[in-house]
């Protein structure tokens, strides 16, 4: 029974990415403004998957800094290689840490995140923004949620060459 109620959450989890994404595509298509545009996704990501927090920091210098985001008041900066958003620009690829507790060196935003995923936007093989997520519950992310946030994150590629 636990797996089939898991299994359709699964499902009903990818049919809501299948559903956000045209609408993202449009929202973002003619709007050439990186930040107006993380906005508008931030917005709807939080509003359809009910996360807990959701927002885009920026590469500027040497740091993460804070972007468009909803939820609690965040960290502004983040050093590189620091935390789960600092490893995902270091290493330049997604990250999932189903137990913030334990990624080393966790950058305790809220002490109410539980588990979080972290996707970055790479440009010219450069990463120039990460899409950062917490979740309320351990282990809430999986390999729905990082092959259609990399879809959303696509998505906002054209507007960071501008």
């Amino acid at each position: 029974m636990a797996d089939t109620l898991k299994m359709l959450q699964h499902v009903d989890k990818e049919q809501q990415y299948l559903n956000l994404l045209p609408q993202l595509a449009s929202l973002v298509e003619n709007e050439p403004d990186a930040i107006a545009n993380c906005a508008n996704v931030v917005a709807a990501l939080k509003e359809t998957l009910q996360f807990f927090w959701v927002g885009f920091y920026r590469v500027i210098d040497k740091n993460l800094v804070l972007g468009p985001f909803q939820g609690t008041v965040a960290c502004t900066r983040i050093m590189y290689g620091k935390g789960v958003c600092g490893k995902s620009w270091q290493q330049a690829t997604p990250i999932i840490a189903p137990d913030v507790t334990q990624f080393p060196g966790h950058i305790a935003c809220s002490s109410l995140s539980k588990s979080e995923i972290v996707i970055p936007l790479i440009i010219n093989q450069k990463v120039v923004a990460v899409l950062d997520i917490d979740s309320l519950r351990l282990n809430d992310f999986d390999a729905i949620d990082r092959l259609y946030l990399q879809k959303v994150v696509d998505l906002l590629s054209d507007s960071f060459v501008h």
